[in-house]
């Protein structure tokens, strides 16, 4: 196996973990700088395959005794198909009709740059990433001088050890992607898990956004990003974020490393019952969790 062509087997790897750096903040800002991790140079790509041609269609000279006078339309026009019947709608008796509309507005995004659990979460994540994405860059530079060391021995080296050593770079590699993309995929749950208790915080049918409308009697919330023009009374977002702080300044964010998947079936993730639990108070029952509750906050 010559080094043309292991580069050409690990690049399809190179380029998911170049996915992983992509996704991460600080990836994107060293990618800018010119080192963009799992780079990949252009003689480990494979030569794009040559296009295929394109069949070309003779056309077919319509027979003398055809009329040619007669329209093309009339000549292609579709058989007229017999529709089956519908039911006539039946006659709906008049209802009350429903209240006016009092119309408000709210910015989601901007309700997360005020929210501190937010904010948190951006901190905390955010230096995970950026860990992670330092980890591939070092291993990268690592493997890249592995392999520049083998091809400054290769002719000292037998065929044998040379296959020997390529084949542990490719190993290496497959270890690498699968560790890397593991380690991605932990921290991305970690982020759902997070933000789904301010998302439910917010849009429950008992929740912030809800308690807000009701104290201002509105009846119907818009986003910003739908509405062209609104008054300054009828935007809700400041208001809506400072009551998010009151009410969850923080949320439960797994440990760095562990799984949420382990974490959930492991049964130590906080649930719902487990704060009801703690309303209810250590004399009385606690009350079962009900299938497929999801995450809440946990305070910290």
């Amino acid at each position: 196996m010559t080094f043309t062509s292991l580069m050409r087997t690990v690049s399809a790897g190179a380029l998911l973990a170049a996915t992983i750096l992509v996704s991460t903040p600080g990836a994107q800002a060293q990618a800018a700088g010119g080192n963009g991790g799992w780079f990949v140079p252009k003689a480990a790509h494979p030569d794009a395959p040559a296009p295929r041609p394109v069949p070309r269609r003779v056309p077919v000279s319509a027979p003398e005794d055809e009329d040619d006078s007669a329209p093309a339309e009339q000549q292609q026009a579709p058989p007229v198909l017999p529709l089956p019947p519908i039911p006539a709608p039946p006659t709906i008796a008049k209802a009350s009709p429903p209240p006016a509309a009092v119309i408000g507005v709210i910015n989601v995004q901007a309700v997360m740059q005020i929210s501190s659990a937010w904010q948190e979460i951006q901190q905390v994540l955010g230096a995970r990433r950026d860990r992670l994405a330092q980890a591939v860059q070092r291993e990268e530079a690592a493997w890249r001088g592995e392999q520049q060391k083998l091809q400054a021995q290769a002719r000292t080296l037998t065929s044998d050890q040379i296959q020997l050593r390529e084949r542990h770079l490719q190993e290496r590699r497959a270890k690498d992607q699968h560790d890397f993309g593991n380690q991605a995929r932990v921290i991305q749950e970690a982020a759902q898990v997070a933000m789904h208790q301010i998302e439910r915080e917010l849009e429950e049918p008992n929740g912030i956004i809800a308690a807000v409308a009701a104290a201002h009697n509105m009846n119907l919330i818009l986003h910003a990003e739908q509405v062209v023009l609104h008054v300054g009374g009828q935007d809700i977002t400041e208001e809506v974020g400072t009551q998010l702080n009151k009410t969850l300044p923080h949320v439960f964010i797994p440990d760095d490393g562990v799984d949420p998947e382990q974490l959930a079936r492991s049964g130590k993730m906080p649930t719902t019952a487990d704060e009801q639990r703690q309303a209810q108070g250590p004399q009385q029952e606690p009350a079962a969790a009900a299938p497929g509750e999801s995450v809440l906050r946990q305070h910290h």
